[in-house]
């Protein structure tokens, strides 16, 4: 681009040559001063500063001044002018040469000016440059940071294909990730992202290609070199790789420029290959039409080569670690589900529920997320905090591995071997009958002979029967209150009166019919646990928070052990193990409490109790939230989002 130099109109410079050649230089006249904005920062550009043209700008002399710090500003004086009139901007000018100056003045003034417009346009483009790495750098170190923190590895894909093609401002792009075989081999390339700006629609289907020399991707895989194509059409006959034109064909496409990038670890290792399509002049242009093409595609220079291989080093690091974050988690879902198998194969009957009680967790948080007015408005839970809430919904129950197993398997009041001991006492006290009315009708004949023998064996053996049925009712009333209860309910009469019924055993023994023990059993007013045994199916939460707090957690699951150690507590503090009250008491615990008490009302596979209906679970509910014991907001979301259906789904 030549030079520039601008005049007054009224001025005529001579063609003296201010260049080497004639013609090095192109002259402009202009009619007025112009602007700094209005300028050309990338051609050198000299003003002859003459009274005509400050006249155009008036007293406001900082235009001047705002011009001399991007062109090279000659002063230019009348005839006879040996020096500058006060009022000329002396200041912002390179030089001053007098109007009837000699050429060969005239010449030496202007190729002067001519070289401080070099400079300046240098300098400005240094300033630019150096502004433009500062600004690289600086999204360079954003997307480091973002592509450092994000952990799901479908996210940072996204996040990967998206910042490349802004920096070189690309039109599309795809990810592809190394897999590797049995032995750890890397052997294949799995397309796992694509981006398209001018096609943003597109189905999105996973292939694998191997890492050799036939494909773009397989080619810089395996070379760890980067290719840059201007036409991937137009390719030499002496390479071994092609472009599939399949997409182009099926979709109306037209690739064109290309730069394919293999994303190496610190251990130069190559974890992807990173693959940008048509360049474009500016971001937001489609590529639909071959003029389009030829118009919008550029071919990657040095520095987009520069820039994307900066941010494919990072690229590499952060999917390694989001691979290792992968792995990691999967390991950690494997234990988890471990732990979760090894509390079902104790207490198989529970079997499902710690994961029940995730799904419906997780759900009443997704829902809790969404409202938008009461007590839980400004509540927002993250994928992070999802994720720590469903992993305490599994373990909430993971104490009862420190619980006897009889106790957590108690089905009914009475353990199996004390109703079988209570049985055979009633058949001993039967037996015990039928001697006694045969004894008595011995007596009775040695006594009496066969006077009056009918209507008295017929009197023994009415008494036989009623303390036959009084001892089937006796039996009956006990196997009736072995039974668990959902809530407390009915009376005790009954047993209280076998209770005060003594036998006489075979050591000539006096004995209640019922022992103080099995009656204290017998009359638990709900489920299947005396005080003993509660207190010590209580404990498990205690259990679970132990174990749970030797676990060394992320910063973002270290809630777990706190939101699983409180499900039983309630509101009121009439909860345990530590009968908190309501503050002390996270969102996320208050949650699993509905989620737990919810499965453990309606599931159907606890032998000890009947399941009930969805309807009468949720009145149950509302009836603990109307105590005081549960959350009436959240409940209220969970019964009117329907989350327990998630169980259905």
């Amino acid at each position: 681009m030549k030079p520039l130099l601008l005049t007054a109109t009224s001025r005529t410079i001579s063609s003296a040559p201010f260049g080497r050649r004639g013609d090095d230089i192109e002259v402009r006249r202009i009619p007025a001063l112009p602007t700094a904005t209005t300028m050309d920062m990338e051609r050198p550009t000299v003003i002859a500063l003459d009274r005509a043209l400050l006249q155009s700008v008036g007293s406001d002399l900082s235009r001047v001044s705002e011009l001399a710090a991007v062109a090279a500003l000659v002063g230019l004086g009348d005839v006879g002018e040996t020096e500058p009139t006060d009022g000329f901007p002396i200041d912002s000018v390179c030089c001053w040469v007098p109007g009837d100056a000699p050429a060969a003045t005239m010449i030496a003034a202007f190729r002067g000016a001519f070289r401080h417009a070099v400079s300046l346009t240098a300098e400005r483009r240094a300033r630019n440059d150096a502004a433009d790495r500062a600004r690289e750098l600086a999204e360079l170190t954003a997307i480091g940071v973002a592509l450092s923190t994000e952990r799901d590895l479908h996210a940072l894909l996204d996040l990967i294909l998206t910042q490349a093609r802004r920096l070189t401002t690309s039109d599309a792009g795809s990810v592809y990730l190394v897999e590797r075989d049995e032995n750890g081999t890397a052997n294949r390339l799995r397309f796992a992202k694509t981006q398209n700006f001018s096609l943003p629609n597109l189905p999105f289907a996973s292939f694998t290609v191997p890492i050799d020399h036939a494909s773009l991707a397989g080619y810089a895989a395996a070379t760890g070199e980067p290719l840059i194509i201007g036409d991937v059409y137009l390719l030499p006959d002496d390479v071994t790789y092609r472009q599939n034109r399949s997409f182009d064909d099926k979709f109306n496409y037209r690739t064109r420029s290309m730069l394919v990038l293999p994303m190496k670890s610190h251990r130069d290792e190559v974890v992807g290959v990173l693959q940008l399509i048509n360049r474009k002049r500016t971001m937001d242009a489609r590529i639909g039409s071959s003029e389009s093409v030829e118009r919008e595609v550029l071919t990657y220079d040095a520095r987009c080569v520069e820039l994307t291989n900066a941010l494919a080093s990072q690229a590499a690091v952060a999917i390694e670690n989001g691979k290792l974050y992968e792995d990691i988690e999967r390991l950690f879902e494997g234990f988890v589900t471990a732990a979760v198998t090894a509390i079902e194969s104790r207490d198989p009957t529970t079997s499902g529920h710690s994961s029940r009680v995730a799904t419906l967790s997780v759900g009443l948080a997704e829902v809790v997320d969404r409202v938008s007015e009461g007590p839980y408005r400004d509540v927002a839970f993250s994928r992070e905090q999802l994720r720590e809430l469903r992993y305490a919904g599994l373990l909430h129950d993971f104490g009862k591995v420190g619980v006897r197993e009889k106790v957590l398997v108690k089905q009914k009041k009475l353990y199996p071997q004390d109703l079988e001991i209570i049985r055979h006492r009633f058949g001993y006290v039967l037996q015990q009958s039928d001697l006694e009315y045969e004894r008595a009708r011995a007596e009775f004949v040695l006594a009496h002979g066969h006077e009056k023998y009918g209507p008295t064996v017929a009197r023994l053996g009415a008494e036989r029967a009623a303390r036959r049925a009084e001892m089937q009712r006796f039996l009956d009333a006990i196997l009736k209150a072995n039974e668990p209860t959902i809530l407390p309910e009915g009376s005790f009469d009954t047993l209280h009166e076998i209770g005060a019924r003594t036998f006489v055993d075979f050591e000539g023994n006096e004995r209640p019919l019922l022992e103080r023990e099995e009656l204290q059993f017998l009359t638990i007013r709900k489920g299947t646990l005396d005080d003993n045994e509660r207190r010590e199916i209580e404990s498990h939460v205690n259990h679970t928070y132990r174990f749970l707090e030797q676990i060394p957690w992320t910063r973002e699951l270290r809630h777990i052990p706190h939101i699983a150690y409180g499900h039983h507590e309630k509101l009121n503090g009439g909860g345990y193990p530590n009968a908190l009250q309501a503050a002390a008491i996270p969102v996320q615990t208050r949650m699993m409490t509905i989620a737990d008490i919810y499965d453990a009302l309606t599931a159907t596979d606890r032998p000890y109790k009947r399941a009930v209906s969805t309807e009468r679970a949720i009145d149950i509910l509302h009836m603990e939230a109307k105590d005081g014991m549960l959350d009436t907001a959240l409940l209220d979301a969970f019964v009117q989002a329907r989350v327990f259906e998630a169980l259905h789904a």
